[in-house]
């Protein structure tokens, strides 16, 4: 099969996207700021949490951001919960659903396939799949006695950190560190890599062949 370019030219306009969350949102805030601080052209039509009670829902209504909930709860199947969820995606026109802490099994239907992002807190494949997120990865990563992690961003497929890997970034573990500030660094490279990875999208560099990211020139 030949290398396929999920966007095959550049945009010429800001990309829309689609944030879903199930947290605090801050990786919605860093994305709202770093496109208001002009770093990134993109605007954010849609955010869909997946839980009423989550701090990012306040946080993306005080914002100023249409934010929808979707509870998985809701629906009899993983299926149904997924076509609400992109019902909502196409209406609001989105080229790129980025998740951000989304906790919630998604089924990518083939009209997104490669047009859904996800950060993981962990250098993939290690300290990965289902039941490794927030604080859970960097217990891990501490108990298990790594001297390196840091964050990944991968296209999502319907299996847990499993899609093609765009980009990582690393940060040393400390021999003192806890997993708040171990945290603590990885998400500022988060911060960092996400945007970037927006752009390459964006920009039409990013071509994919099998398991492997390519970034053009």
């Amino acid at each position: 099969m030949p290398p396929i370019r999920p966007l095959s030219e550049p945009l010429t306009r800001p990309i829309r996207l689609a944030v879903l969350i199930s947290g605090g949102g801050t990786t919605l805030l860093n994305l709202a700021e770093t496109i208001q601080g002009g770093d990134l052209d993109a605007e954010i039509p849609l955010v869909i949490a997946s839980r009423a009670n989550c701090a990012g829902v306040e946080r993306a209504t005080t914002a100023g951001f249409r934010c929808e909930v979707v509870s998985p709860k809701a629906f009899a199947t993983t299926a149904e919960f997924s076509r609400a969820v992109f019902d909502l995606v196409r209406e609001a026109r989105v080229d790129l659903v980025v998740l951000g802490g989304f906790l919630s099994r998604l089924e990518i239907p083939q009209d997104y396939q490669l047009r859904v992002m996800n950060i993981h807190p962990a250098l993939i494949p290690a300290f990965c799949g289902q039941g490794f997120y927030g604080e859970k990865v960097h217990n891990s990563v501490l108990e298990r006695g790594a001297k390196i992690s840091g964050c990944t961003v991968h296209f999502s497929d319907n299996i847990y950190d499993n899609g093609p890997i765009i980009l990582q970034r690393t940060v040393p573990v400390l021999d003192d560190d806890t997993p708040a500030s171990l945290a603590e660094r990885v998400f500022a490279e988060e911060c960092r890599a996400y945007p970037e990875a927006i752009r390459l999208f964006a920009a039409g560099r990013l071509e994919v062949d099998g398991r492997r990211v390519r970034i053009r020139d």
